[in-house]
């Protein structure tokens, strides 16, 4: 606080002082001469803090009128807001895990589908034979559990982690959020549902990787160390590993690769992945209610950093 607030501070205090003692020497005339001056200077201290009181309610409401209304103003000149969506550290979880998969699926798909001329083409021109392109394979399934270890300290130990993985958790909001979208695609509503900090369909992107990962570092373990495994464990881990492996690139082909590449609203390509950011005119299209969420709160921190600190403040009539 500096020292131009203080004495302003200091000013209005000692106005709501001799406001108090004119009120109380107003009501003297009227007041039984037998009252003790211990009851008249109770009853000042009573006037001095409803005083204090309103005259804090109208500071509170001045704050929120125009302060706010000058921070929201900087802003605006300052040009569009940038909101930070994604940490260093996810981000960085995210850029292994998509190379890692990259190289799984370009040298894995090809195996599943060896007579098909591209395959051989990849395997023999590219990798320049079986031997290479398996030993890739394998340095990028080191790169995917390493991701995949990575996430779930991440989830433990961070208290962002948690708090997203709380959040990424499916509930029935995402199940009426689903259906009031597929009625707005079909024009049977006005808009869309309005999401929070994951829609559905970023929560359905996630836990289709969780749970593929899963299958896939599972499996992949019992093919690479099949000694170590019965023949009928090895035959539902190759079988496991080569399915889950075409419905995972299918996935990411079909289904991610249109959300954040292909769909007009982010074509080329939702940059969030390298920065982590959103601007303000896609957290209000995205994501109203985290939005309003951060925008709330930030008018509340704004209210409590300008509130008088005094005990008076605190009292009510």
């Amino acid at each position: 606080m500096d020292e131009r607030t203080r004495n302003l501070q200091t000013q209005r205090r000692e106005l709501i002082e001799k406001v108090s003692d004119n009120v109380v020497e107003s009501a003297r005339p009227l007041i039984d001469p037998d009252t003790k001056p211990e009851e008249l200077q109770k009853f000042s201290r009573e006037v001095t803090d409803r005083i204090q009181f309103e005259a804090n309610v109208a500071f509170s409401e001045a704050v929120t009128r125009f302060a706010v209304r000058k921070l929201e103003k900087q802003v605006s000149e300052a040009g569009e807001r940038m909101f930070e969506r994604f940490g260093r550290n996810f981000r960085f979880q995210h850029m292994l895990m998509f190379l890692s998969v990259i190289f799984l699926i370009i040298t894995g798909i090809p195996l599943k589908f060896p007579s098909v001329g591209i395959s051989r083409f990849i395997i023999l021109d590219i990798f320049g034979g079986i031997q290479n392109s398996t030993l890739i394979h394998r340095v990028a399934a080191v790169g995917l559990i390493i991701v995949g270890v990575w996430h779930l300290g991440f989830i433990i130990f961070s208290r962002i982690g948690r708090r997203d993985f709380w959040l990424m958790i499916p509930r029935p909001q995402d199940i009426k959020d689903a259906l009031q979208t597929i009625l707005f695609f079909l024009g049977k509503r006005k808009s869309g549902p309005k999401f929070h900090r994951f829609s559905f369909i970023e929560k359905f992107d996630y836990w289709a990787v969780y749970w593929g990962m899963v299958i896939m570092i599972g499996s992949g373990l019992v093919l690479w160390f099949k000694e170590q495994f019965a023949k009928g464990i090895f035959d539902i881990a190759r079988e496991a590993h080569s399915d889950e492996g075409l419905l995972a690139t299918l996935a990411i082909i079909v289904w991610h690769f249109y959300n954040v590449h292909l769909n007009p609203d982010v074509f080329p390509m939702s940059y969030v992945w390298w920065h982590g950011k959103l601007s303000e005119s896609d957290m209000k299209h995205h994501h109203p209610l985290e939005y309003a969420e951060i925008i709330e709160a930030e008018k509340q921190k704004v209210l409590a950093e300008n509130e008088p600190r005094t005990e008076s403040a605190e009292k009510q009539p």
